[in-house]
């Protein structure tokens, strides 16, 4: 069946179920509750378990209360709606249905994988690429750029297993991910035009999925047996920043994420299948250059023993105001691990608890695998960042009854939420504002912010550094 037929089919159903006879004159009005087909989304996005399921769907749906089904955004049978601006998303979404993703990423409002099956997409697009010549060099590490004054004519590189240096010439995409810290100090000393970019940090915020289930749901029995765990997205201001939730996992883990030693981040995941007890999100605050600057000058001395660790020759290292919001990550991340024990249990504390500046004296269980302890995370946390959290979890308590509790976890800190560094380039050519045949892509580079968007800069950079080779 059409995709346009089965929206229209489940909207009769529904309505049938709920409306079949004219209504009484002395009958009272009954309130309109509707549900995005979204939410339902596993049982009407393929078209076998729709045959099967959708009489005893939607009748369920009926039986909790709801009159309506609402086709959010409906166009030309499609159940989504993602803004063009940065370039051709469906073709994204396609290029990963090729290399093994679920074709019900082509439909779905909030398309998702599942981390349990990316890496084997990502392993099918890395073939691809070999099967069109392409090479991919692992454990090999870029030290630096090959210049011919003001243009890029290649990288030096080094082989982690054999310590060989390799040399490969041509103009380069510098697509590195948001964490890469050492071609971040790499440009800074080279002098290679890059600036400070606000970041978001904040928390891991962990509720049992029945808890949301029952909020989402307006429900107490939850979602039921057919209906996914449910999610939510919330947002508001606060002292002129946003607070927010982010990369919202249900049925998900919360897992560490460090890249180096002496730190401590956490991340959120979802299998496929969404089918764990807990429900994760990243809770977190908005944070420009300007809010950190005070911060990261009253822990100069810990940047500069981090940074002298990290160089090669420490006496190259001098503070620059382009890593300002890297910095103030390292030193977060730094106090978090110290506040776990100086391993990877993540310090915690209980949500209520931390709205209302108390010790948590027991943790309820996590998802966390590495474990988590109690901590005064209010206290510790800078109160730039925890203040707001506060008073955004207060307003959130306010509009979703029964968010605000004490069943929910608070795990420190998420600090990765996008680069802490902008590599600075042409809005028209996208080469670096200076360095010719230097493209900074992606998320690493400070152009994107997910996967998706990663993706769609980094044919926009392909797309451009063709048309710079044709002019070689």
């Amino acid at each position: 069946m059409r995709k346009s037929a089965l929206i229209m089919a489940a909207s009769a159903l529904l309505l049938g179920a709920v409306s079949c006879s004219e209504k009484k004159a002395d009958e009272p009005v009954k309130k309109e509750i509707s549900v995005q087909l979204y939410s339902i989304r596993s049982v009407i996005g393929n078209p076998e378990l729709y045959a099967q399921n959708h009489e005893e769907a939607f009748k369920a749906l009926a039986e909790m209360g709801y009159t309506s089904v609402e086709a959010a955004c409906y166009s030309d049978g499609k159940l989504y709606t993602r803004s063009k601006k940065r370039g051709d998303t469906e073709k994204i979404l396609n290029v990963f249905c090729q290399h093994g993703a679920s074709t019900a990423i082509l439909a779905d409002a909030h398309p998702h994988i599942g981390t349990d099956k990316l890496p084997r997409v990502i392993e099918n697009m890395r073939n691809t690429i070999l099967q069109c010549g392409g090479e991919v060099h692992f454990q090999t590490k870029m030290t630096r750029f090959v210049l011919e004054g003001d243009k890029v004519i290649g990288v030096e590189a080094v082989n982690l297993q054999t310590g060989a240096e390799e040399n490969y010439r041509g103009p380069v995409i510098l697509a590195t991910g948001h964490s890469a810290r050492d071609v971040y100090r790499y440009l800074a000393s080279s002098k290679i035009e890059i600036e400070a970019k606000g970041i978001a940090v904040g928390v891991r915020l962990e509720h049992p999925s029945q808890i949301i289930d029952q909020i989402q749901y307006h429900n107490k029995n939850g979602r039921g047996k057919y209906l996914p765990a449910a999610e939510y997205s919330f947002v508001t201001q606060v002292d002129g920043r946003g607070v927010y939730s982010f990369c919202m996992c249900p049925g998900g883990f919360v897992i560490p994420a460090a890249t180096g030693p002496e730190q401590l981040v956490v991340n959120g995941m979802s299998p496929s299948n969404r089918g764990t007890a807990w429900s994760n999100s990243g809770m977190v605050v908005e944070t420009h250059p300007e809010d950190v600057a005070q911060f990261v000058k009253e822990h100069q001395s810990v940047i500069e023993q981090q940074e002298m660790k990290a160089q090669e020759n420490a006496s190259l290292f001098t503070p620059h105001s382009s890593l300002q919001m890297m910095y103030f990550q390292q030193i977060v991340e730094k106090q978090c691990w110290q506040q776990g024990n100086m391993k990877q249990t993540a310090p915690a504390q209980r949500m209520a608890d931390f709205v209302n500046n108390r010790l948590s004296y027991d943790l309820p269980k996590s998802s966390y695998a590495p474990g988590i302890i109690s901590s005064p995370l209010h206290f510790w946390m800078p109160s730039f960042v925890s203040k707001r959290l506060q008073e955004g979890f207060r307003t959130f308590g306010k509009n979703a009854h029964g968010f605000l509790t004490n069943e929910a976890t608070l795990i420190a800190m998420e600090t990765r939420t996008s680069s802490p560094v902008r590599i600075v380039r042409d809005r028209e050519t996208l080469q670096h504002v200076r360095i010719q045949g230097l493209f900074p892509c992606g998320e690493g580079a400070g152009y994107a912010g997910g996967i998706v968007s990663a993706g769609v800069d980094g044919e926009r950079c392909a797309e451009m550094c063709a048309e710079y080779m044709k002019q070689l």
